[in-house]
């Protein structure tokens, strides 16, 4: 498709520089408040106030499209960047580049560009020579000041010392109710984690990030042990007492704890970053199976985590020749789904026409996933990328699947020759369904995913969240085995729902007939109906009985709807009980 490009006189050096200068002003303008939001969480971690990091980082979302929008405006208001020739674009990129030279995010800054220029420009003109398709400037060897990471020389005899030093080198504003204590516990973790501790001689150190990873009620401290040719990764769990004093919870040496961590079913981490470049790349060592696209994210910087993946994706689909085709699965009524076997994530597509019973919209199934984004995901909630005007290759596409995305997603479907452009989609991770996988496990396999099921429930009942839709279809298990919940169309705040027991009938053929004798009206919850659709599988049932029964009674949903109405803020653990430490 061919859009004229706007008349205008080319802009001269000079103003393309200004132009330049406007953009990167309004990104160093959000980094800024960026910046100053995650200073913030350090006194409210020390104040123990969850509730205001929680809302910090909801509100923090909303920062990135506040930024691009009002420096959109002023470019269409002082430099009239409407009316702009296209290829003016080019020359003002070229000034950017010259502006990001020593700047300390320039990756973050090329994708602000990208937006602003989105913003003006027909999708049509965004290809290299206006937008960064790949990173201009390079982020190797940037320097914070201070470093974004300090190094420490421990011995076998100093090692205790060492770590109570790098603790207090933090400045945390509280005491610690006993640190010593602490780090003895620290130091048997990791004894006991690698059998015997390599040998702390000649270059053996201590790496440890200088700016705490804040989420919720916790501080984590993020560093290696590089010893002996080995490297160690660790991650140490700092809470608030009541009585205003910090202690270590855990210390976590597994690689697959400390990677769950930074899962993208939790909340999105507080960290102080002056070079987030040089954070995401120390976290990727740690880390590798973990793309740096899913890191930023982690860390806060969403919109550099959709620049990457993307890249990624693009990167990938030039490398493979599979079809996208329909995710393995029951065909939801109000997505969808669709995959490409060789990349590990699932595209979700929102239907024209929701079909009944199903009750929503566009706009609200929407606004349901634009709630879980802001919301602790306590480990249960997939996260998902929301993109807009996505191309992708037509001959990429199995022929049933796009016949199904034109005839039950028109709007969201534009076909321009070559190209399927996708006006709207979500995007995660790719997980096993869960019916799928109980319809082929049996035994103590089965029994303990039924468990972790019942216990996904729980905690997201405790985090103020319904799903709704409670079918195994709707839950997927992650790599590392976890269940998690992914389809949010019909999910509610608990304190939204009135959970209620069923009333006895008024007759008996009220109890003979096959409607429901109870109201049903919207907000209502009967738990004792939950097995119905459930439990049909007997080894299922079984399990589900064995450790969550209550949860087919209305009482257990009632008290967590009263504690969460109290006030009643609970700590999410996103490692197993057994590790935290004794106090």
């Amino acid at each position: 498709m061919n859009h004229p490009a706007p008349s205008a006189q080319a802009t001269s050096p000079a103003s393309a520089r200004a132009l330049a200068q406007a953009i990167l002003d309004g990104f160093n303008h959000h980094y800024h408040v960026f910046r100053s939001s995650c200073h913030h969480a350090q006194s409210n971690f020390e104040a123990g106030d969850a509730a205001a990091q929680r809302a910090a980082v909801r509100e923090r979302i909303a920062y990135y499209d506040i930024r691009v929008r009002e420096a959109t405006e002023r470019l269409k208001r002082d430099y009239a960047a409407e009316a702009l020739p296209v290829d003016e674009w080019a020359r003002i990129k070229t000034e950017y580049i010259g502006l990001l030279n020593q700047h300390k995010q320039p990756e973050l800054a090329e994708t602000f560009f990208n937006s602003v220029c989105c913003r003006i420009l027909h999708r049509s003109y965004f290809h290299n020579d206006y937008i960064f398709y790949r990173p201009a400037v390079s982020t190797e060897y940037l320097e914070a000041e201070p470093p974004s990471w300090r190094s420490y020389y421990p011995t076998h005899d100093n090692l205790c010392a060492t770590l109570a030093q790098a603790m207090a080198d933090f400045g945390f504003r509280l005491p610690f109710e006993n640190l010593a204590r602490d780090i003895r516990a620290t130091v048997k973790a990791l004894y006991r984690h690698l059998g015997r501790l390599p040998r702390l001689g000649y270059g053996a150190h201590l790496e440890v990030l200088v700016a705490p990873f804040y989420r919720s009620n916790a501080a984590y401290i993020i560093g290696r042990l590089r010893a002996g040719g080995h490297d160690q990764p660790f991650a140490l769990a700092l809470y608030r007492s009541s009585a205003r004093e910090l202690y270590i919870d855990a210390a976590l040496f597994d690689p697959l704890m400390v990677r769950q961590l930074f899962s993208m079913s939790r909340a999105y981490f507080m960290v102080d970053m002056e070079v987030p470049s040089a954070v995401v790349g120390f976290l990727h060592e740690l880390l590798p199976d973990k793309s740096r696209a899913e890191l930023y994210t982690m860390v806060g910087l969403g919109k550099q985590g959709k620049t990457m993946f993307y890249r990624e994706l693009m990167h990938h689909m030039r490398h493979s020749s599979d079809l996208f085709q329909f995710a393995p699965g029951i065909k939801g009524m109000v997505m969808i789904v669709f995959a490409l076997p060789s990349f590990p994530f699932v595209f979700k597509v929102i239907k024209d026409v929701i079909a009944p019973p199903k009750e929503v919209s566009r706009e609200l199934v929407r606004e349901k996933y634009q709630l879980v984004k802001q919301h602790d995901r306590v480990g249960r909630m997939a996260d998902s990328l929301e993109f807009s005007d996505v191309a992708l290759p037509k001959h990429r596409f199995a022929p049933e699947l796009l016949d199904e995305l034109k005839r039950l997603a028109p709007t969201m479907i534009e076909d321009e020759g070559d190209t399927v452009v996708i006006r709207h989609l979500y995007i995660e991770c790719r997980m096993q369904p869960l019916n799928i996988w109980l319809d082929t496990h049996t035994g103590q396999d089965l029994e303990d995913k039924v468990r972790d099921y019942g216990n996904a429930l729980r905690e997201l009942a405790i985090a103020n969240i319904f799903p709704g839709d409670m079918l195994f279809k709707n839950f997927g298990i992650t790599r590392l085995g976890r269940v998690v919940f992914y389809d949010y169309d019909e999910i509610e705040y608990m304190t939204d729902c009135d959970f209620r027991r069923i009333p006895p009938p008024p007759t008996p053929e009220f109890e003979m007939s096959g409607e429901a004798w109870y109201t049903g009206n919207k907000g209502e919850v009967y738990p004792e109906e939950f097995g119905t659709f459930l439990l049909t599988h007997l080894p299922v049932r079984r399990a589900f009985m064995k450790y969550h029964a209550d949860l087919l009674r209305p009482e257990f949903w009632q008290q967590a709807k009263a504690r969460i109405e109290a006030g009643r803020v609970e700590d999410y653990y996103p490692y197993p009980q057994a590790l935290r430490f004794r106090r």
